[in-house]
């Protein structure tokens, strides 16, 4: 089944652009002009990835961007003006997974929607990607975006919940700093490769009963991390 797509965008002539593209490259896509009628649109049924502008009218793209990750952790890319950097920077952090910059090639587009796709691993079956994890304590659900030590909820950030449940999906598999950047922060090229070990940092602290001597959360020394069940 096509993946199916929402362009958010209130100029006509960029998102009729957008959608020709993206329906060449193979995806349905639906438009929505502002942030309320996106929202009409969603609550109905989310679809598998979301494009949406910054500066929307009746809702804007930050606020919305809040609203879905409030609901679900459906892949999203922010299209912003080059003036915008603060609002760029406060998208990821609230959990956007790429952006582009206007003005941006359509095709560029369409390229980092397949790279988002690959990366969250919802270009393969949706029931594998969304399946819930279950360790000695531990717990991490996808669905939901909860994640639970000895039956205490944890508060994660967004990128703390991508990189735990990469790793976890994978068991013993061990990643490289540059594979975690691309996998959990897109490769971009402004992410200092520190922002990795600063997370994982974070993590132990969150979710290790001894954030000193890691059961799950390991180093493998010259190499990258890798999460042991």
């Amino acid at each position: 089944m096509d993946k199916r797509i929402l362009v958010v965008e209130d100029e006509p002539s960029l998102a009729e652009v957008v959608s020709l593209y993206l329906k060449r490259a193979g995806y349905q896509v639906q438009t929505a002009s502002n942030g309320k009628q996106a929202i009409s649109f969603l609550e109905k049924q989310i679809p598998d990835f979301v494009i949406l502008d910054i500066m929307l009218p009746e809702m804007d793209g930050l606020s919305l961007t809040r609203w879905l990750r409030d609901r679900s952790d459906v892949p999203i890319i922010m299209v912003t003006a080059r003036r915008e950097e603060i609002d760029r920077i406060a998208g990821l952090e609230m959990g956007a997974d790429d952006y582009v910059v206007k003005p941006f090639s359509p095709q560029e587009l369409v390229s980092r929607v397949r790279a988002v796709l690959r990366r969250t691993g919802r270009d393969q079956a949706g029931a594998e990607s969304d399946r819930a994890l279950s360790f000695d304590g531990l717990a991490i659900d996808p669905r939901t975006r909860v994640v639970t030590v000895k039956e205490s909820e944890v508060d994660l950030t967004a990128k703390e919940f991508d990189m735990l449940y990469l790793l976890a999906h994978y068991p013993k598999q061990v990643f490289t700093r540059d594979q975690l950047l691309e996998r959990v922060w897109g490769g971009a090229e402004y992410i200092d490769p520190g922002t990795v070990t600063v997370h994982v940092r974070r993590l132990r602290e969150k979710i290790e009963e001894d954030p000193s001597n890691p059961k799950h959360l390991l180093t493998v020394w010259g190499v990258g991390y890798k999460f042991e069940p």
